[in-house]
């Protein structure tokens, strides 16, 4: 009977702070259709920003799967860095096959996530700590691999990262009378496709139940039966794996390998999560939200340079006022929770 209580409070609080997450969502970008107009009006300016965001909203996906175990991994944007270079050095001057660089990608990801998932469930070493070395140590190797950004040649690739999927219905017509058909890239079907995975997964299966469970008391999880270590051991595994693949949905949509690539993405990986109703604290969380988090962090990026305010650290407020934001809205709703 606790468990049951325990669960259906868990998950209450994950619908209302997603509810919360869309509902800011549809307001911000409403307001931005309503005051900034034709860009914003038109349905392939949602799609270019859910393409540019892909890479991170699947680095998102990995990072709300530890949070929701109580956990945190920094090494994700590093990883994704890593993975970026290693393919591109691979399909550029190796002559590679794609298939091959695919799984170069999540073979560094696993690794990343074998070991850390080992030292912070097995070892119980902070992840904190032990992520941050992973971030430090995937920036290294990325500046090892190559120092210099290039653009990669391989006709196999370019075919690949030109590929659009065309969604039918939601064309425009431009300026000299003609219809464009609205469309995505391929990284970002991959991003949409992973969402809906691990919605299901987290919401219907024993492990992703465990997570939940082992974030919100690792001590009552232990008590019924699910194994603590394990469970957070498969989180940074997961999470590994996911900035593998963010490295190169990342890849394939800026085309080219530099030290510099993905920088901060796991800061916004971070911020996303929270925004999109993952607690800090464990034991809520979920990945819709996390999807309408980073579209949301897109959307005020892409609303302050709209309005002219280019500079970097315009970009950055704007991003620490949306976070306190919601961290204030999570403490304001789990405060009034407790006292119904």
């Amino acid at each position: 009977m606790t468990k049951i209580k325990t669960r259906m409070k868990s998950m209450s609080d994950t619908n209302l702070l997603l509810i919360i997450t869309i509902l800011v969502f549809i307001i911000m970008y409403g307001s931005a259709m309503g005051i900034l107009g034709e860009g914003f009006l038109k349905p392939q300016t949602f799609f270019n920003i859910l393409d540019a965001q892909a890479a991170l909203l699947i680095a998102s996906i990995g990072m709300s799967v530890v949070m929701i175990t109580g956990g945190i991994d920094i090494s994700v944007g590093g990883v994704t860095g890593l993975v970026t270079m290693c393919c591109a050095v691979y399909l550029d001057f190796g002559g590679g096959n794609i298939l091959v660089s695919f799984l170069i990608a999540v073979g560094i990801g696993l690794c990343f996530g074998l070991v850390q998932g080992y030292l912070v469930a097995y070892l119980e070493i902070q992840p904190f700590i032990v992520t941050l070395a992973g971030m430090f140590f995937a920036r290294g190797l990325t500046t090892i691999v190559h120092t210099n950004p290039f653009n990669v040649a391989n006709k196999e690739f370019i075919a690949l990262k030109d590929t659009r999927i065309i969604i039918p219905g939601l064309g425009t017509v431009n300026r000299l009378g003609n219809y464009i058909d609205a469309y995505v890239e391929i990284g970002a079907v991959v991003a949409v496709i992973l969402v809906i995975v691990f919605f299901i997964a987290l919401r219907w299966t024993k492990l992703g139940r465990a997570f939940y469970a082992v974030g919100g008391n690792p001590s009552s999880a232990l008590m019924l039966g699910i194994n603590v270590k394990r469970t957070r051991f498969f989180s940074h595994l997961i999470c590994g794996v996911l900035a593998g693949v963010a490295g190169y949905v990342y890849f394939l949509h800026v085309g080219s390998g530099s030290p510099s690539h993905a920088t901060g993405l796991e800061m916004n990986a971070i911020a996303s999560s929270i925004i999109g109703g993952t607690m800090l604290t464990g034991g809520v969380g979920n990945v819709v939200g996390t999807f309408f988090g980073v579209m949301s962090l897109a959307t005020i990026q892409n609303i302050v340079s709209s309005i002219g305010l280019d500079q970097a650290w315009w970009t950055g407020i704007t991003i620490a006022a949306m976070l306190c934001l919601f961290l204030v809205i999570q403490s304001v709703v789990m405060a009034w929770k407790r006292k119904k």
